[in-house]
């Protein structure tokens, strides 16, 4: 009894030194609580101070339309669904056979042109030497003729000359007969050297007619030449690498020019994102930008900003709006960014072009 007592009694201001350190526990781990909370705080702080994020974002891409040059029967399709292709590789096949029959008509006409061309350069070289020739005929003839009617005139004048008694009438009527005759003569060769003289002129007009083959010439041959485009447009082959997107054309359909029969989607991909106006004050071209992108969290893109388009999107629309006519409501517009993608892509994981991300642009 004597010695519990002094232990009751030492026991008691232990449990009330216990009680009176509680609060004092509960201040620290209030003020710590606080103060983690506020250093959280002020770091989101200054960190989002410098950063300009969006979820109006997404990727971006070349998707080509691919359309036959030429209508025709589809022999054969030689791509599947989202398969890779590289340029130059055949995509489908449209059958040739009326192509090389037009082609085989173009060559008959090419040919045939050549041929008369080729005749109308002999009688042109021909044309050079006659027509010269016939011109020098004519005129040797009108000499001729010209001569003779001088001989022919100095015998009537002789006949006409002479006494009665030393001619008779008949010799007198066949000088003047003769007269007569070497003046037609003379008539019908200087006819003769006027049809000639325009030699020159034939000489260009049947240079002309070979001028005017060789047009005809060319033509065929452009016919030709268009012939032979049309049949290698038959085989439509990959204007790039890229993914086979939207096939719609099979085997035996017939396809019109321009008609979309699938899509190529190129291997170069960025991000498009629509950032607020009043982000942009301190968007600059080269800035770094993390992209989280929705489809593969697994991602961690890095990039940069490329350019910003120099027009909110509500200016290209089909109806931009009119803020000059009717009352007007102040709407806060979007500017497409473009953001090119530095690292961070796996060969492994498609990115297929208009998936959501994240883009978080690094102002500083």
């Amino acid at each position: 009894m004597i010695d519990i007592e002094p232990e009751a009694k030492t026991s008691q201001p232990k449990a009330a030194t216990s009680v009176a350190s509680r609060p004092q526990t509960t201040k620290i781990a209030g003020g710590l609580v606080a103060a983690a909370t506020l250093t959280g705080v002020l770091y989101f702080w200054l960190s989002s101070q410098n950063v300009e994020s969006t979820d109006d974002a997404f990727t971006d891409g070349h998707a080509i339309m691919i359309a036959p040059q030429v209508a025709g029967l589809v022999a054969s399709v030689d791509v599947n669904d989202n398969q890779f292709v590289h340029k130059g590789d055949a995509l489908i096949h449209i059958s040739q056979r009326p192509f090389l029959i037009d082609r085989g008509s173009a060559q008959g006409a090419l040919d045939t042109a050549k041929a008369q061309l080729e005749g109308l350069r002999l009688g042109a070289e021909i044309a050079r030497k006659n027509f010269p020739a016939q011109l020098a005929q004519a005129q040797a003839q009108l000499a001729n003729a010209q001569a003779v009617e001088t001989r022919a005139f100095a015998d009537y004048q002789r006949q006409r000359s002479l006494p009665p008694k030393a001619t008779t009438q008949q010799e007198i009527d066949a000088a003047a007969a003769a007269l007569k005759q070497a003046k037609a003569q003379v008539a019908l060769a200087q006819a003769q050297v006027l049809q000639s003289e325009p030699a020159p002129q034939r000489i260009g007009e049947a240079d002309t007619q070979v001028g005017q083959f060789e047009g005809q010439v060319e033509t065929a041959q452009a016919r030709l030449d268009q012939s032979n485009l049309n049949l290698s447009w038959t085989n439509v082959t990959a204007p790039q690498d890229g993914w086979v997107t939207k096939r719609n054309v099979e085997a035996g359909n017939f396809v019109a020019v321009g008609q979309q029969i699938m899509s190529l989607v190129a291997t170069e991909v960025w991000v498009t994102a629509n950032f607020k106006e009043n982000q942009l004050a301190h968007m600059r071209s080269g800035q770094n930008v993390d992209i989280e992108v929705d489809a593969y969290p697994q991602l961690a893109l890095k990039g940069h900003v490329d350019s910003i388009q120099r027009g909110a999107g509500a200016k290209f629309t089909a109806f931009p709006p009119e803020n000059a006519t009717g009352n007007f409501v102040k709407i806060v517009q979007r500017v497409p960014v473009k953001i090119v993608i530095d690292s961070g892509l796996d060969p492994a994981i498609p990115l297929p072009l208009g998936v959501s991300v994240t883009p978080r642009v690094y102002l500083k």
